[in-house]
């Protein structure tokens, strides 16, 4: 009875585990929290930048199908790169980043409504034609 508790404890550290580490890899999509990162030396830090390296394994299927914030993993893996993350510590960098995720978002948005219009448009005369 003893190994089934400790399994139970086991899978319940895991999923905490699991709820940390998708947590902290979905705020790598923020810049300004990566500005906070490098401002406070975190990535100076040997064993962060192995932890940072050690996450990649997000990019997996099975795992990246969880994030909701897929820019953090174009963000992780640029942390693998010292220039990126020294460069991390200017404010500016990060006020760029943010701006280049915006105009991504908004290309990404008025293209899929330009998708979906063209989309209902020809459904539209597919339904026109079937009636004549």
């Amino acid at each position: 009875m003893a190994g089934v508790g400790a399994m139970e404890t086991d899978d319940a550290g895991n999923r905490v585990r699991f709820q940390l580490e998708l947590e902290f890899v979905q705020c790598l999509a923020n810049p300004n929290y990566l500005n906070f990162l490098a401002q406070r030396g975190y990535f100076k830090d040997k064993a962060f930048v192995n932890y940072i390296k050690y996450l990649l394994y997000w990019k997996e299927p099975e795992y990246a199908k969880y994030l909701k914030y897929p820019q953090c993993l174009h963000m992780l893996e640029l942390l693998q790169y010292e220039h990126f993350r020294k460069e991390l510590v200017n404010a500016q960098c990060a006020k760029f980043i943010d701006e280049q995720q915006i105009l991504h978002w908004q290309h990404y948005s008025r293209k899929r409504m330009r998708l979906q219009q063209a989309l209902a448009d020809q459904q539209q005369q597919q339904n026109s034609a079937s009636i004549k």
